[in-house]
């Protein structure tokens, strides 16, 4: 199985660069298995909305896309999922991410502390865990 950076995706999503956009395409329909690291994810979409300014709903599908091909294997896809809803409804990727990471079960996580304000209303809207008192 082959680990992907993020350029190779931001290539095939972006198609900035056409030749590098067939080569990865090509490279990605003549690989068995490819793996994601979900901070991969969390690199492309920065990079999607910083650099490209592509808005949330294009990004959100091109993430939702990578779930669904079938010779991809993204780290804590469950996760990913979790956060992608989320972004989907307003949280940021990253925050979305960090949280929906702290799973209660492998790490024994009850609550999760912030400073920032807006997330803080996200979370409690969104009743996905425990705020901490900091």
């Amino acid at each position: 199985m082959t680990a992907l950076d993020t350029n190779v995706l931001v290539r095939v999503i972006t198609n900035d660069d056409r030749a590098q956009a067939a080569r990865a395409a090509r490279f990605l329909r003549e690989q068995d298995r490819v793996f994601i690291a979900k901070t991969v994810l969390l690199e492309l979409e920065w990079v999607l909305r910083s650099a490209y300014r592509i808005n949330s709903n294009a990004i959100i599908a091109a993430l939702r896309n990578l779930l669904d091909v079938s010779n991809v294997e993204i780290e804590d896809e469950v996760e990913v999922a979790l956060a992608i809803e989320w972004f989907e409804k307003g949280m940021d990727f990253a925050d979305g991410l960090h949280v929906a990471s702290a799973d209660r079960v492998r790490n024994g996580v009850t609550n999760f502390a912030t400073f920032d304000n807006s997330l803080r209303r996200k979370l409690q809207r969104f009743g996905v865990i425990e705020l901490a008192d900091i």
